[in-house]
């Protein structure tokens, strides 16, 4: 059967940069999240600062968005591991909160000899983090959860599996998975998914889209992957259901590329970044950052997709 492809919103893009200082240059890879009847928006924002920090916004359709004036969730500056801010993240609906993973950026100045690169890489470095919030004002932050890992792209499943929370996060080049008890300290078990080969399209590195979605047969991943020219797109995979370390089916194509001026034009061009997604009316409704400057969203029929991974099995 012919692989599906994405289909993108005619009112893409939906979230722009604003006029309010902190969003003024740049908005993107937001994690999307339904609760208590609406669509709920955490997404990453860069304004005259040059600084990342979180700006909310919420719909009743998923298109149509209100947004907070004021940020929502900002780096703590007096620690040094956000010193240079908070980025990319996702969100799930779990045990009566709304539970969003993201990264924290820093300079490998505080960081141990042993962990500073050499001088030829970037010197900074990136931590997962985590925090909670039952109202998107208010939020109990639970700092670094996988410490001493250079590791970003976290995302939560919306449920225990074998009695564990579960995880999945990216440890360059490959996506990892981790697991809890108790959501503050997490074992991590090591990679469960890899680049291809230099002909894919994603073969330089590949990383968690939104949280993971359970269906019939498994979990329903959207991933991103780079290829060799640098160019971000989109695919599938899906996971066993009582054993997420297995991949159990991987479509060959990509499900969305950037093609439009506001994928391919922006702070980095050629990106469709997805890092949110919703199930309405037999379609899931993705959500992802175009060139690292603007929010958009597409969809794909629900069954066409889970279709092809379960022919892909």
């Amino acid at each position: 059967m012919s692989q599906p492809k994405m289909t993108r919103c005619a009112e893409n893009p939906i979230i722009a940069p604003a006029a309010n200082w902190w969003e003024n240059q740049f908005v993107f890879n937001p994690a999307v999240v339904e609760w208590e009847g609406m669509v709920h928006m955490l997404y990453r924002a860069h304004g005259d600062d040059h600084f990342s920090r979180f700006g909310h916004a919420w719909s009743a359709d998923g298109v149509s968005f209100e947004r907070d004036p004021h940020p929502v969730l900002e780096a703590d500056i007096s620690d040094p591991m956000e010193r240079l801010g908070i980025e990319d993240p996702r969100a799930v609906a779990l045990e009566g909160w709304v539970y969003a993973t993201f990264t924290v950026a820093s300079v490998y100045g505080v960081c141990a000899p042993q962990e500073r690169r050499s001088a030829s890489e970037p010197p900074w470095r990136v931590r997962v983090s985590m925090a909670r919030t039952q109202g998107f004002q208010t939020w109990e932050r639970f700092g670094i959860v996988l410490p001493g890992i250079d590791s970003k792209n976290a995302v939560l499943f919306n449920r225990k599996i074998g009695g564990r929370y579960v995880m999945l996060h990216r440890v360059a080049p490959d996506i990892c998975i981790a697991s809890s008890d108790d959501m503050r300290t997490w074992t991590n078990h090591g990679p469960i998914m890899s680049p291809r080969d230099v002909n894919h399209w994603d073969f330089k590195r590949i990383g968690s889209g939104p949280p993971p979605m359970e269906v019939e047969k498994g979990w329903l991943l959207f991933f991103h992957g780079i290829d060799r020219h640098h160019t971000y797109r989109c695919g599938a995979a899906l996971l066993d259901r009582d054993d997420p370390s297995k991949v159990v089916a991987r479509l060959d194509d990509w499900l969305l590329e950037p093609q439009a001026e506001f994928e391919q034009q922006g702070w980095i061009g050629n990106v469709v970044f997805p890092t949110g997604c919703i199930e309405r009316d037999g379609l899931y409704r993705l959500y992802y950052g175009g060139a690292d400057k603007v929010i958009c969203s597409c969809t794909i029929p629900r069954a066409e997709v889970e279709e092809a991974l379960y022919a892909a099995m």
